[in-house]
């Protein structure tokens, strides 16, 4: 036994002692059939849990696995929390001891206001909403916060006392039009002085080692100012972050002594490499390496990975997924990526752009066990990965299917607002009855068939570096395309996946028009621009569609009873232009055509119908349920013999989304 396993064990020992100091009375143990989703609801938000089906079919090996990622990806919540704003975990400490210290009145008025703004900042990882970027406004004072702050001896200096209540950094993220995107988003990717052609101009200047294998230059670091010169500070254990990526190092250490195989534990020390030297060529290894293991029931995702919050799709946020294979499902959904060359090859994009030989797409349904970072309270129903396009081409991709999360947020909600938005009868029973399954199955679509086609042409830049802020968008909105071209086709049949493709590409179109046209703006104020990235793709193709459709009536917009709805007359003919936009929409991703990228999402994605816009505001205003939704994690708690040896790793949930948020700012707040 060497050094590092002796070590590890000691630690194992240690951490998992202080685990079981938790009181019994903060889970709650409701069993498969009596499970409980909601959590709480408050503003425009509802908390949920999800199940772990499939634990207690691991073995004890598989659990610590699960529990060691577990621990490593909450280690690096809090670097999520600042790369979000800069004073975010500052104003977080002051509010949590206020929230456990304040003895007074907890009946007033101002009082529910404050624990409701801590409850908003607590799902969105800080001050600004985490779908909308605006900075979310407290319903109490200056003042009250002042006389808690003094009642419970919180200290808060005074720009980030004031920052909550003013008007100075009011967006995250800024991807407004022929503004200076870099200079007006608060986002803490770039010292507040940073312009957008400084920026460009830093990055203009590196050389790629290798062209034909980009590095992804900026994904893993900071730029600042230092007498007037541009700095960059690299996230890695002796960098920027260094205590809490130090804490992320020594769970994945530990990891990879109960690693499923070779290839797993490989990757994991790869990964180990990158967050000690921040290397971003050791990251592409790593990424190769992970897309490679795909053998074994327990997968993660972890690192610096998704690029939406950087307002020009460079700088990836703080991200982690720990995931169980759920067997069944993916055995069911595994055709797809089995046939994907097929689906290559039969798309409408141009032949020049498709790739000849789509490589190892590997696809499963997974379970969640836990979650952090970018990934959580709020989190995706599905991912692929990795995002550098020259391994995608080279070596291939994966793509999961969030089984549980998909189940929890299907068994939360109510039909009362799909009965509000449909146009008739028909369209809420096709609803009804395959509505889940066409989610399931274009997501599906989206994530292996979607994102794993299509070529650059040879010598275009990357996307970051050719469409810039409308990367992501023109990105989501092709995986979509991709995916609604085919989930209206016979092919899917044939491959076992529904029994009536017709009625469940319909649920799909219907579904997906209602939501780009209407739903989707219960999500902003009255007056808001889209910003957001997937609001952004489904808006634009769901408005070009219907524009370009109107001389043929493809989609018609009707008024019935003072209310508006957008019924679809022909799915085929709607199918034909979703192929013909998927076809352009792969040019500019191609070609790298900012123009067009420009003139689509502009033209179609971002300005809002402002009568519609309150009219749809007006009829949701009856329902209860909030428009956000998101998640509290599981807990797993060791179980040890009366010799003090682990015997077993229990589930057990939580009951308050406060005690988990305090217990993970109390243990994992590696950055004060």
């Amino acid at each position: 036994m060497n050094y590092k396993t002796i070590l590890g064990l000691l630690l194992y020992i240690l951490f998992f002692s202080n685990c079981t100091q938790v009181s019994e009375s903060y889970y709650t143990y409701e069993n498969e059939d009596s499970f409980e989703y909601k959590v709480d609801q408050f503003a425009d938000l509802a908390i949920l849990r999800y199940q772990v089906p499939g634990w207690d079919e691991l073995t004890l090996k598989e659990k610590q696995l699960v529990y060691y990622l577990t621990q490593a990806g909450l280690s690096g919540r809090d670097i999520f929390w600042d790369q979000k704003y800069r004073h975010n975990l500052i104003i977080r400490k002051a509010l949590e001891n206020i929230h456990v210290q304040f003895k007074g009145n907890k009946s007033s008025e101002d009082w529910n206001a404050f624990e409701i703004y801590l409850k908003r900042i607590w799902f969105s990882n800080g001050i600004h909403h985490h779908y909308s970027n605006y900075k979310i406004k407290p319903d109490f004072s200056k003042e009250y916060l002042i006389d808690l702050m003094n009642q419970t001896n919180t200290l808060l200096d005074k720009d980030a006392l004031e920052v909550i209540f003013n008007d100075k950094d009011i967006k995250m993220v800024d991807k407004t039009k022929r503004v200076d995107n870099v200079l007006n988003s608060a986002v803490n990717f770039y010292a507040p002085d940073i312009t957008f052609e400084e920026v460009t101009q830093f990055y203009n200047s590196k050389i790629q080692p290798d062209p034909t294998k980009p590095l992804s230059f900026g994904l893993n670091s900071k730029l600042v100012k230092e007498n007037g010169k541009i700095l960059e500070l690299v996230y890695k254990a002796d960098g920027l972050y260094g205590n809490a990526i130090k804490e992320i190092i020594k769970w994945l250490e530990m990891a990879v002594n109960v690693a499923e195989n070779e290839p797993q534990a490989e990757a994991l020390k790869i990964l180990i490499n990158f967050y000690q030297t921040g290397d971003l060529k050791t990251w592409d290894d790593y990424c190769v390496a992970w897309t490679k293991a795909t053998e074994g029931n327990i997968d993660y995702i972890n690192g610096f990975i998704e690029v939406y919050n950087d307002p020009i799709g460079l700088r990836g946020s703080y991200e982690t997924i720990v995931q169980i294979n759920d067997f069944d499902m993916s055995r069911k959904m595994s055709v797809l990526s089995e046939n994907v060359q097929w689906f290559e090859d039969n798309s409408s994009i141009m032949d020049e752009h498709k790739k000849e030989n789509v490589k190892g797409v590997s696809y499963k349904t997974v379970n969640v066990a836990g979650e952090a970072g970018d990934a959580s309270p709020s989190t995706p129903i599905g991912v692929n990965l990795p995002n550098a396009n020259w391994i995608r081409a080279n070596v291939g991709s994966k793509s999961v299917s969030l089984g549980n999360i998909k189940k929890a947020y299907n068994n939360s909600g109510s039909s009362g607002r799909l009965k509000e938005f449909v146009h008739d009868s028909d369209e809420y029973d096709l609803e009804v009855k395959y509505g889940a399954l066409a989610d399931d199955l274009h997501t599906a679509l989206h994530e292996v068939i979607g994102h794993a086609s299509g070529q650059l042409m040879p010598g275009v830049g990357t996307p970051s570096e050719t469409l810039k802020t409308y990367r992501s968008t023109i990105e989501e909105g092709r995986a979509d395309l991709l995916a609604l071209y085919y989930i209206y086709h016979p092919k899917i049949q044939e491959l076992g996946l529904v029994e009536d493709w017709q009625a469940v590409g319909k649920a799909s179109y219907d579904g997906y028009i209602r939501n780009g046209m209407m739903t989707q703006l219960i999500r902003l104020k009255l007056g808001d621009d889209v910003e957001q990235a997937h609001m952004r793709n489904r808006k634009w193709v769901s408005e070009w569609v219907f524009e370009v459709g109107k001389k043929d009536n493809i989609i018609e917009k009707i008024t019935k009873n003072g209310k508006t709805y957008f019924n679809i007359n022909n799915y085929s003919k709607l199918r034909e232009l979703f192929g013909k936009l998927l076809r352009e929409t792969q040019r500019i991703k191609s070609e790298g055509d900012y123009v067009a990228a420009e003139e689509l999402v502009e033209g179609y994605g971002v300005k809002v119908d402002q009568d519609i816009h309150a009219e749809i505001l007006d009829r949701n205003e009856k329902f209860k349920g909030a428009p956000y939704a998101g998640f509290v994690n599981p807990e797993l708690i060791p179980v040890f013999d009366d010799k003090n040896v682990l015997i077993d790793i229990e589930v057990k949930y939580v009951k308050t989304f406060e005690y988990q948020m305090l217990k993970y700012s109390r243990e994992f707040g590696f950055l004060d």
